[in-house]
C-alpha cells in the first residue's frame, strides 16, 4: 500500500515536460499543461474559438472543425463542419470518429451533390459500421475494445442552414439576440440521450417491451441495464479549510486526502450519466461480443437479442437568422458546471478572442467551488487523478457573421481549414487501460 501511495504522489507532483506552453504546428493551437486552446480562427461563415482541458490519463474527448469544401469535389458544396466526440471507457472510439466521420460525410455529399439530413445519417452509419469492423479485427487480442464507445455531436453550416446531429449527452447551444431588448438568449439545439431524461426512458421501454430491467433506478440514478458508461466522484473535505498542497488517495474504494502530512477522510458524492445512444459500445449492441474473451466484469449477465444501445442520431435542421450570434458546441464536461444561459452570457459579455478557453476556465472554477477547494489547487492536479474532480472538457464556439452567411453560396470556392482539438501526446494506437463500467461505471 505504501508503494502504491508513493507512486501516486510521484504521478501527481512529478516534473512534467508538458507543463510549458508550446505551439501545435499542425493545428495552430497551443498547449499549456493540460489545456489545449486555439483562441481565434476564421471559418467560411465567421470566426471560431476552441479549447480542450484533459482530466483522464488518456484524453477521451476528441474534436474537429473543418471549413471549406464539404465534398470530395471542387464544385462543393462549401460550409463548416464541427464535431465533438466524448469518449467513454477509453479514447479509441472518439479517435476513430475524428479520423473517419468527416471523410464519410464528404463522400456521401459528393454522391448526392448537396448537404442533407440523409447525408449526415449515412455518415454516422458508415462510422459505426467501420468501428464495428475494427473491433471485430482486434477482438481476439484486445477484447476490451468492445466496451469502448463515444458520444458524437456534429454541426454543419451549409447554404444558410444549420444541421445538428447528436448521439449521447454533448450539447449545442445557440446564442440569439433579441432585438427589442438587446439580450442574447440561449436556445438548446441538440436532443440528448441520457437515461436521466424521462422521454429517453420511455423510448427505451418502447424499444424493449419485454425487458423490465432495460432501465434501472439504482441509488436514485437511472441507468441503462444498471450500467454506467461514465462516472465522476466528487470529494469534499470534512471540516477542513483550504490547504497549500494535498493528494487524493484511494484504497479499497475509500477516499482520503494527505494534507501537510495528515490523513483526512472525505465525504463522497457520486454523479452518473448513462447514455442510450453512441458510436461503439459494441458489447451492448452485438450479443456475440458479450462473451469471452471480453472480461467477465464487462459482460452483461443475461443474454440479449436486440441492441441495447442505438447508433441512430437525432438530427434537426435550422435556418440561420440575422440575429443568430454564435453556437457553443461542448461535451457534457462543460454542461455539468454551467447552464446554457450562463455559457451564452460568458461568450456574449467578453471579446470573441479566447471565448472557448474562457468557458473552460469558468467550468473549472465552478468544479473547484463545488469541491470546496481553490481553483489554483485544482490546476495543480495531474491528469488521471484530475478525473475525480471534473471530466475532459471540449468547447468549440462558432461565431456567425450574417453578412458572410448571406453572401455565401454552397458553390462559392474557398480555402479549406482543418483544426483538431489537442491534448497530451500519446501513441495513437495505444489502447486505454482496462476500465470497468460502473454497476448500478490544469488550466
Amino acid at each position: 500500500m505504501l508503494s502504491g501511495l508513493m507512486n501516486l504522489l510521484r504521478a501527481c507532483f512529478r516534473p512534467r515536460s508538458d507543463r510549458h506552453v508550446h505551439t501545435n504546428s499542425e493545428t495552430g493551437g497551443r498547449q499549456d499543461g493540460l489545456l489545449w486552446y486555439k483562441d481565434h480562427g476564421q471559418h467560411v461563415n465567421g470566426e471560431f474559438s476552441m479549447a480542450v482541458v484533459q482530466a483522464n490519463n488518456l484524453l477521451e474527448d476528441q474534436s474537429q472543425l473543418e471549413s471549406g469544401s464539404l465534398s470530395l469535389h471542387e464544385s462543393g458544396p462549401y460550409g463548416t463542419f464541427v464535431g465533438v466526440y466524448d469518449g467513454h471507457g477509453g479514447p479509441e472510439t472518439s479517435r476513430y470518429i475524428n479520423d473517419h466521420l468527416f471523410q464519410h460525410l464528404k463522400r456521401f455529399t459528393s454522391e448526392q451533390q448537396s448537404m442533407s439530413v440523409e447525408v449526415i445519417r449515412k455518415a454516422f452509419q458508415a462510422t459505426e459500421e467501420g468501428f464495428l469492423s475494427l473491433v471485430t479485427k482486434q477482438w481476439p487480442m484486445k477484447p476490451q475494445i468492445a466496451a469502448v464507445g463515444s458520444c458524437c455531436l456534429v454541426g454543419v453550416i451549409c447554404n444558410g442552414s444549420l444541421y445538428i446531429a447528436n448521439l449521447g449527452d454533448s450539447r449545442a447551444v445557440l446564442g440569439r439576440a433579441v432585438r427589442a431588448t438587446g439580450e442574447v438568449l440561449s436556445i438548446q439545439l441538440s436532443a440528448e440521450h441520457n437515461a436521466c431524461i424521462e422521454s429517453v426512458r420511455h423510448e427505451l421501454h418502447a424499444l424493449h417491451p419485454d425487458d423490465s430491467q432495460i432501465v434501472v433506478l439504482k441509488h436514485n440514478v437511472w441507468r441503462v441495464k444498471g450500467l454506467i458508461q461514465s462516472s465522476k466522484t466528487i470529494y469534499t473535505l470534512k471540516g477542513v479549510g483550504m490547504c497549500k498542497w494535498w493528494i487524493w488517495v484511494e484504497s479499497a474504494g475509500a477516499g482520503c486526502l494527505f494534507i501537510s502530512g495528515k490523513v483526512l477522510s472525505l465525504s463522497s458524492l457520486m454523479f452518473f450519466g448513462s447514455v442510450s445512444r453512441s458510436i461503439g459500445d459494441v458489447y451492448l449492441k452485438k450479443p456475440e461480443f458479450n462473451r469471452e474473451p471480453l472480461y467477465a466484469r464487462f459482460r452483461l449477465r443475461e443474454p440479449f437479442k436486440n441492441p441495447i444501445l442505438s447508433s441512430e442520431p437525432s438530427i434537426s435542421v435550422h435556418q440561420l437568422q440575422a440575429h443568430d450570434q454564435f453556437i457553443i458546441f461542448a461535451s457534457d464536461g462543460l454542461w455539468e458546471h454551467l447552464s446554457n444561459q450562463a455559457a451564452v452570457d460568458i461568450v456574449q459579455n467578453h471579446p470573441r478572442n479566447g471565448s472557448a478557453r474562457r468557458l473552460v476556465k469558468a467550468a473549472l472554477q465552478e468544479a473547484a467551488k463545488k469541491r470546496e477547494m481553490r481553483y489554483s489547487d485544482l490546476k495543480k492536479i495531474d491528469r488521471g487523478v484530475r478525473r475525480h474532480f471534473h471530466d475532459d472538457i471540449t468547447v468549440i464556439v462558432v461565431f456567425l457573421d450574417s453578412n458572410l452567411i448571406s453572401r455565401a453560396s454552397s458553390t462559392v470556392k474557398c480555402s479549406n481549414i482543418s483544426v483538431r482539438g489537442g491534448g497530451i501526446s500519446l501513441p495513437p494506437a495505444a489502447l486505454a487501460p482496462c476500465t470497468t463500467p460502473r454497476e448500478g461505471g490544469r488550466l
